[in-house]
């Protein structure tokens, strides 16, 4: 049987059986009781995978920094942690320690002067790589070609428009000062990323 939510104090009609024991039977003694049912509990195990998503938010990772995917990747797998797509190459040591040497790296050149724009071709292909790993080893398991594929399609447009942002900041605070701001957002939203999805071994 269904209680009403009026017999229960809830605003929604419950399954008789689903209400405590003890529940019960303050609503029998008295059915002025307002009780509460049980509240459902939010599980991440039975939320609706993200799909091809996360390849999509490494690939905009990767269109302002083309190494903080590799390298947050890297990371993780030092952590102990596996991703969702299968690449013997994430367990390769020379991989992990070139991907955060790399990352490092990255986010020192940035702040040179001499530093070339991410829209040149040297910097497209680093990106396209770098995004097309990430997006494959973030993508469910069987779709890692789809995720590198829409990883890539987003680092590579991407990569103009954070250009063209990171110009107008360069003109309000300088290079180091924009830099470092980028710096922080994008390692990050990398970061954060990865992290939601890679689980533990």
């Amino acid at each position: 049987p269904t209680r009403r939510s009026s017999d229960l104090g809830s605003g929604m009609p419950v399954s008789w059986e689903r209400v405590p024991l003890p529940q019960r039977l303050a609503w029998r003694s008295d059915p002025s009781i307002a009780t509460e049912p049980p509240r459902p509990v939010l599980s991440l195990a039975g939320m609706k995978q993200p799909g091809l998503l996360p390849s999509a938010l490494i690939g905009a990772v990767a269109s302002a920094r083309s190494m903080t995917p590799m390298a947050t990747l890297a990371t993780a797998r030092l952590a102990g942690r596996r991703t969702p797509g299968a690449l013997v190459l994430l367990d390769h040591p020379l991989f992990k320690f070139g991907a955060l040497a790399m990352g490092v790296g990255e986010l020192f050149g940035d702040k040179m002067k001499s530093a070339p724009d991410r829209t040149v071709f040297l910097g497209l292909l680093a990106r396209v790589m770098s995004a097309g790993i990430a997006g494959a080893a973030l993508a469910p398991r069987g779709r890692e070609r789809s995720g590198a594929a829409v990883a890539v399609t987003t680092a590579v447009p991407l990569a103009y428009l954070t250009l063209a942002g990171r110009k107008r900041a360069m003109t309000k605070k300088g290079q180091t000062p924009s830099g470092l701001l980028e710096d922080a957002l994008i390692v990050a939203a990398g970061a954060a990323v990865v992290a939601l999805t890679v689980n533990r071994r």
